[in-house]
């Protein structure tokens, strides 16, 4: 599937990626088709792998091409080619930035005009609404005062958006609700620490939102690095929630205000948290968990459990550890 947000560069041969990561070319110089994590790598894409959390994925990964250094180059089998390198994540950088060289580009859309309601079906919008080329509206939608839709967004049936939200790199599904002054599709927090200056990572993924979402006011939501950000149908989330890049949540989950998702987490169907809570990077959390106000989840937690604290703990033992005497 081609990317709708960024433009690719075609073409790119193995032994131009050597060359950009000042590897020894090969012989055999072939055609890469993309960069794309494990999960959803074909077999002409390359990959990556840095971390044992990522086996079962590694396993069965279609690609055969696969970024690594010397401490993980051992859990990968002998039928996949490898490119050893001394850090994995900032390989992958310089790899995204060669496919995809405008990912680092988050300006404004230069080419927003006021919207024709003449091409649309019933819809209604306030004053100083401003889209993009290639925007695309469903029926019986409304627009609130001075919202933007960058280009190539797509937005579905029935759905609702309040003022001064800002939309771009996001696909939305029917019957949603997004509040005021969310803003959904910006780059996501990624970079890597160096010497001399903190290096951005190119943010080439989307959002995903589903059908029949609330998106409270406030609510920002970063677009993927390389695969979406994506929010389930049926969930709801309150005021000021912040979800970064790659999260993955769940179908008729319900999130209240000030919750804090770092990268890459995997949030199950039906999870509720509490005010204030925050959940950590590549974490996965099951199905109906239920996690208290105010708690830092820094591990994994299974389906049909309930935590609190910090960090989270199963609730039986949160409530028997901090039970004060009368």
């Amino acid at each position: 599937m081609n990317n709708l947000f960024f433009k690719k560069k075609k073409n790119i041969k193995i032994n131009d990626i050597l060359n950009f990561l000042n590897k020894k070319k090969q012989k055999k110089n072939f055609i890469i088709n993309d960069i794309k994590e494990l999960e959803f790598a074909g077999k002409n894409d390359i990959s990556f792998f840095h971390s044992t959390k990522y086996l079962n994925l590694l396993k069965s990964t279609n690609s055969k091409l696969i970024v690594t250094n010397n401490k993980m180059k051992k859990f990968i089998p002998s039928t996949f080619k490898l490119i050893e390198v001394n850090n994995v994540l900032l390989s992958v950088y310089k790899i995204t930035s060669l496919f995809y060289p405008d990912a680092l580009d988050d300006h404004f859309d230069m080419n927003l005009k006021s919207v024709d309601i003449k091409k649309h079906n019933n819809l209604k919008i306030g004053f100083n609404v401003l889209i993009g080329k290639n925007v695309t509206i469903g029926k019986n939608c409304s627009i609130g005062h001075n919202t933007i839709i960058e280009k190539n967004v797509k937005i579905g049936n029935n759905c609702n958006l309040g003022s001064n939200v800002i939309i771009k790199n996001s696909i939305i599904g029917n019957n949603t609700n997004i509040l005021d002054g969310a803003i959904i599709g910006k780059k996501g927090f990624g970079f890597f620490p160096d010497k001399n200056k903190n290096v951005r990572y190119p943010h080439i993924g989307a959002v995903i939102i589903g059908n029949d979402v609330e998106i409270g006011c406030n609510n920002t939501i970063d677009r993927g690095s390389l695969s979406n950000t994506i929010i389930g149908n049926g969930t709801f989330l309150d005021n000021q929630v912040h979800i970064a890049h790659n999260v993955k949540i769940g179908k008729n989950c319900i999130i209240t205000g000030q919750v804090g998702f770092a990268g890459s987490s995997s949030i199950g169907n039906r999870v509720m948290i509490g005010g204030q809570a925050g959940i950590s990077g590549h974490l996965t959390i099951g199905d109906n968990v239920q996690i208290g106000g105010g708690s830092g989840v820094i591990k994994n937690i299974p389906s049909n459990t309930k935590v609190m604290g910090y960090p989270a703990k199963n609730i039986r033992n949160f409530l028997r550890d901090n039970k004060t005497d009368d």
